[in-house]
């Protein structure tokens, strides 16, 4: 089966469907050019696929884990939103830590982590993850020499365990050229709906690129392991990059097309018993705005850019 601008101060530093080739596998995705129409035909087909992959998650007690990890602005949240699109929140959640507390960093390094772990029946996608020691923490100072080498060594073993228990572990890495990150985080400064993402820890990946592409690569080395490999999404064409992640993920996980345990049937609905409303007038609603709203000006733009 599996198949305005702001004035905000910032500055930079399963079956190959039809409108692919056949051999995939030999393509570029950072050349591959999809229609809007393509895209998203394909993107619904592989949601739907993603609904049966939860109903045999809930059926069968499974527990998957998906690692999101990548340089700035490569479209991890993107990937994960439309992932999680149509799956129940109860089922699929995300995990995105924020910065440790004080208390977290005298813990053992993994220990914050594992209690977003998923139980039977869940689907756990971080957003960000445990690699953040072997990235933003080593290239910034955040961690010492030796904790770095401690996660090295210790990373393998953790994900050895999780495996061994049972938990499906899949890891990503979205990469992004110089060149398109840049592209990106320009289009944020002069987006007032965009900013917010723009941090200066993004700002430092720019001038930080060659530090964060050594750390990449020893990380890579350490921890690219039999049990728990790494793949990697070129993700310079966001759309391609969304459609080759939720295809594999798809493709690397045993679900089946399962009943519903208890189907559900809508009864019929019965006579009355006599029951009046109340009045609206006694009620607040809220005032009727969608009307007083005419079509946009010409040139108004109606979608995302970046997407």
């Amino acid at each position: 089966m599996p198949i305005a601008a702001s004035s905000r101060a910032k500055t930079l530093p399963r079956r190959a469907p039809p409108h692919y080739r056949e051999s995939m596998d030999e393509m570029d995705p950072r050349e591959t050019k999809l229609t809007n129409r393509a895209y998203e035909a394909e993107l619904l087909r592989l949601q739907g696929e993603l609904v049966r992959l939860q109903r045999w998650v809930k059926t069968t007690g499974a527990r998957v884990v998906i690692v999101f990890e990548g340089r700035d602005a490569a479209g991890k949240g993107g990937t994960i939103k439309r992932i999680t699109e149509y799956l129940s929140p109860r089922v699929a959640r995300v995990a995105a830590l924020p910065a440790p507390t004080a208390r977290e960093e005298s813990q053992w390094y993994f220990q914050r982590y594992i209690a977003h772990l998923p139980a039977a029946g869940e689907i756990v996608l971080f957003d960000r993850s445990w690699y953040n020691r072997a990235g933003v923490e080593k290239v910034m100072g955040f961690c010492t020499p030796r904790e770095s080498m401690m996660f090295m060594r210790q990373c393998p073993i953790f994900e050895q365990m999780l495996i061994e228990d049972g938990i499906h572990l899949r890891k990503y890495w979205f990469s992004v050229s110089d060149r398109m990150q840049y592209k990106r985080f320009k289009k944020r400064l002069d987006d007032p709906l965009r900013q917010w993402k723009l941090s200066p820890m993004d700002l430092e990946s720019i001038t930080r690129w060659e530090e964060y592409s050594r750390a990449k690569d020893e990380m890579m080395v350490h921890t690219d392991t039999p049990a728990a490999p790494w793949y990697h999404v070129h993700s310079d064409s966001k759309k391609a990059a969304r459609l080759n992640m939720i295809h594999h993920l798809l493709e690397s996980l045993p679900y089946e097309d399962l009943p519903d345990a208890d189907p559900i049937v809508l009864p019929d609905r019965p006579d009355g018993f006599g029951y009046r409303r109340p009045s609206v007038a006694v009620s607040n609603y809220v005032p009727n705005y969608a009307a007083t709203i005419g079509s946009p000006p010409k040139g108004t733009k109606l979608h995302d850019t970046e997407d």
